[in-house]
């Protein structure tokens, strides 16, 4: 089975996804942006733009999820923002296509909600102490610049199934992704200090340097 959480950035697929992995036993994360930044990095900068609007990178993420689908046991989870049709039908419907079980769920959250966790995320927490409440959100700009455009586009029926996070914690959002897949986690045994210090660490690994 594979579980794609899409929604927009800052939306908190990440978080989720990790904390699936480790209450879901055998499950792994396949993070489509492990492709993409693999072929920013062989592309020169000014030929940089939004990896997914590329067909190799949409190839490529079929093709290493079908693999894995196709060898792995587990349930196989992957954080992924898609928000356009075609690129959507390209990976998601194609895996599905091949005969792959792909829960697709898409997390939504407030505009103002979303925005403070873009702040939270990757060092603004440091920033705002540092600057001001209302500093802005540079190394977020490309999430905050298409936020509205993703919120509006996830909202639509066919990228069902959709998840309100704004009064939902980390651990809960996975409690109802795993429930709507029909898996059974792990208790969540972590109190609020080891869950913030894990939060912390998933957030700093996936602070992106290009």
């Amino acid at each position: 089975m594979l579980l794609w959480i899409n929604g927009p950035f800052g939306g908190g697929k990440t978080q989720v996804a990790h904390e699936l992995r480790r209450r879901l036993p055998g499950s792994v994360v396949c993070d489509p942006e492990e492709v993409g930044f693999g072929l920013h990095r062989m592309t020169p900068k000014p030929l940089r733009g939004d990896f997914r609007d590329l067909p190799a990178w949409r190839q490529g993420v079929f093709e290493v999820l079908d693999r894995t689908l196709a060898g792995h046991r587990g349930p196989v989870i992957v954080p992924m923002t898609v928000t356009e049709p075609a690129h959507f039908a390209e990976t998601v419907g194609r895996l599905r296509e091949r005969g792959h079980d792909v829960r697709h769920f898409a997390l939504l959250a407030e505009r103002a909600e979303v925005l403070r966790r873009l702040r939270e995320r990757g060092g603004g927490r440091a920033v705002q102490l540092l600057a001001g409440k209302e500093a802005p959100l540079r190394r977020e700009s490309f999430a905050v610049a298409r936020l509205d455009h993703c919120l509006e586009r996830l909202s639509g029926p066919g990228f069902g199934e959709h998840v309100r996070t704004d009064a939902l914690s980390v651990p809960e959002v996975a409690d109802r992704l795993a429930a709507s897949a029909g898996l059974a986690l792990a208790p969540d045994t972590d109190g609020p200090l080891r869950a913030r210090l894990r939060r912390a660490a998933v957030g700093a690994r996936h602070i992106r340097f290009l």
